[in-house]
């Protein structure tokens, strides 16, 4: 249930100011009765009109971003640009980053308003599995595999990581799947095996593939499939 000031925000491009004064004024009904308190509740079954006009509940929303580097994944940032202010959206301080990424790593961002989706996502007990293309500053060597099959010991864990994967590109690149989301995860772990990344772009996320349409810095609504692959 939604206050009727904010369901009208959020279904609208109205602020609560201005739905506040469309109810002062007499404009919005509730099943055809005059509402008169912002305040009361909405259940998503009532009917709302403005001057007669149904408006409908703002539906859920959900985004891929390609983010650039020099980009922070949160919402607010004094010193740095945000993944949010990428983003030209109704209502963009409602808007979660599902998944964060550091402010060099590049690629796929997802952002959404739904609590839910996000922690399903992102939940430790999730498998969406994430893949980066990661360039190395030294020549990968063969034992690579084995010790990220056998899970990495991060420094200041005590626990391995959970197994990955890697397909080679070339003596210095490889695409990484991981299933986790610790922190500089991708970073620590090639660090542990003595090598550094130079740079970082995921380009998956479970199903979802990053757009090769969209350039650095451009965003889309997911699809409706692409969506229903969170679960």
């Amino acid at each position: 249930m939604l206050r009727l000031d904010k369901y009208i925000s959020n279904a609208t491009d109205l602020s609560r100011t201005d739905a506040k004064r469309l109810i002062k004024n007499g404009v919005v009904c509730i099943d055809d009765e005059v509402a008169s308190n912002p305040a009361q509740k909405i259940n998503s079954d009532q009917d709302v009109t403005i001057e007669g006009s149904t408006i409908s509940k703002a539906s859920k929303r959900y985004f891929m971003l390609n983010k650039p580097a020099g980009v922070v994944s949160v919402t607010k940032d004094n010193h740095n640009p945000t993944a949010i202010s990428l983003m030209y959206e109704h209502r963009s301080e409602e808007l979660q980053i599902a998944g964060l990424l550091d402010i060099e790593t590049t690629g796929l961002l997802l952002i959404t308003d739904d609590g839910h989706w996000n922690h399903r996502l992102t939940s430790p007990r999730s498998d969406c599995a994430k893949i980066y293309q990661v360039g190395l500053a030294e020549a990968i060597t063969p034992d690579y595999p084995q010790q990220l099959a056998e899970g990495v010991i991060l420094e200041g864990e005590k626990h391995r990581c959970m197994p990955a994967t890697m397909e080679i590109v070339d003596d210095y690149n490889i695409n990484l799947t991981i299933a986790e989301g610790k922190y500089h995860q991708v970073k620590r772990i090639f660090a542990a095996l003595g090598n550094q990344v130079v740079s970082l772009h995921r380009f998956k996320v479970g199903d979802i593939v990053l757009d090769p349409e969209l350039e650095s810095g451009e965003y889309r609504p997911l699809t409706a499939l692409e969506v229903a692959s969170i679960l």
